[in-house]
């Protein structure tokens, strides 16, 4: 992961005489211009380009409506395809202004219409059902949701081979996961919530594997995997956390399976991981004290000294970091190695 360099680093430089005062303007401005603009930043700019996108996304998906019948479908299927038109229009404008993020986001834009314009067709040409609307797609599980799906992902996939955008990576998981759970639901004779639950946790292994993969195979390129670590990382802890307790045993397990999850989050870099690992492992130990040991005096203490050791162990491998890390990875495969080395 590139490292951040700000104004006040390089002016201490300059305070220890490694660069002249003078120096210090001109080469933030240039390390700026050399930051990779299509990287996903936490801030102001970053957050309203994807606010927007998503915004608009969703009032495209999310809260479709009955009212949108009344256009009939030959009348949702040009909308639709007018709306995919103004976002193909807006992708190569905004990206010879320099702005990959809002470029991205039309391109996301345009598969996230995709189920809409194909449920229109289908509603036009008589192939669906009178009695399902588009708005039932987020909590109804059938047969013909698959044709939505399908050619969502085909619109992505031609849509990310064309532009190359990291974000087009976003829509390919979610409508894989609506597919993973609708053809699952239909395999079985009465889902319930707890074995969707465990679909979405097979799931969210699977998508962490696969981007895994994407992450080797793109390690030279730019992040293709982090929207697939993102969701995969969601659906995985989401259907372990839902996934009804089977005793104390079964706790246990969640708090080793959410260190698991630190610890990867740590080897790759990809902070997803240790945020859902430290909320089910804070999760876990707020039921050891309000369930286990509600009573107990010595929990506490227990869990104070834990943390002093947990704090020790960091103070340990920083010190010796360097030599660990080295020695860990000089036994891994050629290809992972590498990719480790890039994304620190």
């Amino acid at each position: 992961m590139p490292m951040k360099i700000t104004r006040q680093q390089l002016y201490k430089a300059a305070e220890k005489a490694i660069i002249n005062t003078e120096q210090v303007e001109p080469l933030y401005q240039f390390l700026q211009g050399q930051s990779d603009s299509r990287r996903p930043q936490f801030n102001a700019t970053h957050v309203l380009y994807y606010l927007g996108g998503l915004v608009a996304i969703a009032a495209m998906s999310l809260f479709m409506n009955l009212g949108w019948e009344r256009f009939g479908g030959w009348g949702i299927f040009f909308i639709a395809l007018l709306y995919a038109a103004v976002g193909l229009r807006m992708i190569r404008p905004l990206e010879t202004r320099g702005l990959p993020i809002p470029a991205s986001i039309m391109a996301v834009f345009v598969v996230a219409v995709t189920p809409l314009a194909v449920y229109g067709l289908q509603q036009a040409l008589g192939l669906w059902p009178e009695s399902i609307a588009h708005h039932g797609y987020f909590h109804l599980i059938r047969w013909h949701w698959f044709y939505l799906e399908l050619s969502t992902l085909l619109i992505a996939a031609i849509m990310i081979w064309h532009y190359r955008y990291p974000f087009l990576m976003m829509p390919i998981a979610v409508a894989l996961w609506f597919l993973a759970i609708d053809l699952a639901s239909i395999l079985v004779v009465s889902p319930d919530f707890e074995f969707r639950a465990f679909v979405s946790l097979c799931f969210g292994v699977l998508m962490i594997l696969m981007a895994f993969w994407v992450d080797i195979r793109s390690r030279y390129t730019v992040d293709y995997a982090f929207w697939l670590y993102l969701f995969g990382a969601l659906t995985f802890w989401c259907g372990l956390t839902l996934l009804e307790p089977g005793g104390e045993f079964s706790s246990f397990s969640y708090f080793l399976i959410n260190l698991l999850l630190i610890a990867t989050g740590v080897l790759l870099t990809r902070r997803i991981f240790v945020v859902l690992g430290g909320l089910g492992v804070c999760g876990y130990l707020g039921y050891l004290a309000y369930d286990v040991f509600r009573d107990s005096w010595l929990f506490p203490l227990t869990l104070t000294l834990a943390g002093f050791l947990i704090i020790w162990l960091g103070v340990l491998w920083q010190k010796n970091e360097h030599r660990l890390t080295t020695a860990a990875q000089s036994v891994l495969p050629s290809a992972l190695r590498d990719l480790l080395q890039r994304r620190r």
